[in-house]
């Protein structure tokens, strides 16, 4: 039943932009593997090859150190209603930073998310599709106000200070990049 494509056929794509969460693994050969859950308005198709999602400030910042070693990537969308179906992009990736010369280019895709931390440019290689049947129904209720209320009681600097204290490495003692990259 799984389908694999070169690229984001169009069909695939609308159901991409259609999904309200999306997940994201990535993993160094040594460290441990990481799945994260990403929502709110963070992800856009630029290419049938290529795509940028917006990661914001968390408790972990595991994709930012993975992809500085190993910068496989894999993106993973699935149907909660309609018919049944998984989606996985799987690529290669490099983390932007506000200091990063296309950083402006690619944020200006983005609206203004509070907690924007890193984009994450990804080289897909590969599309495949799969059954998804025993994905469950889902609704979708609405996003989170807590990471907007959040960073907005931080502030900017402390949103900074938060990823110099919080998200400078990874839970296997790899440097994300962001204290370097965004010296206050």
């Amino acid at each position: 039943m799984a389908k694999q494509y070169a690229h984001i056929p169009e069909r695939w794509a609308r159901f991409i932009t259609e999904q309200k969460i999306f997940f994201v693994a990535t993993a160094t050969c040594d460290s441990r593997v990481n799945v994260s859950p990403k929502g709110l308005d963070s992800l856009r198709i630029l290419d049938p090859n290529r795509v940028a999602w917006l990661n914001l400030t968390g408790s972990g910042n595991e994709s930012a150190a993975h992809v500085q070693s190993d910068a496989r990537m894999t993106l993973m969308f699935c149907a909660f209603s309609g018919d049944p179906v998984i989606l996985r992009l799987y690529g290669t990736a490099r983390a932007l930073h506000h200091t990063d010369p296309d950083w402006p280019v690619l944020a200006a895709l983005f609206p203004p998310l509070p907690g924007a931390r890193q984009i994450f440019d990804v080289a897909i290689d590969l599309v495949q599709t799969s059954c998804g049947f025993g994905v469950p129904y889902f609704d979708f209720a609405g996003d989170r106000p807590d990471l907007r209320i959040w960073t907005e009681k931080k502030g900017e600097e402390g949103v900074r200070r938060y990823w110099h204290e919080r998200n400078a490495v990874s839970l296997d003692g790899i440097e994300t990049g962001i204290a370097a990259k965004n010296r206050s």
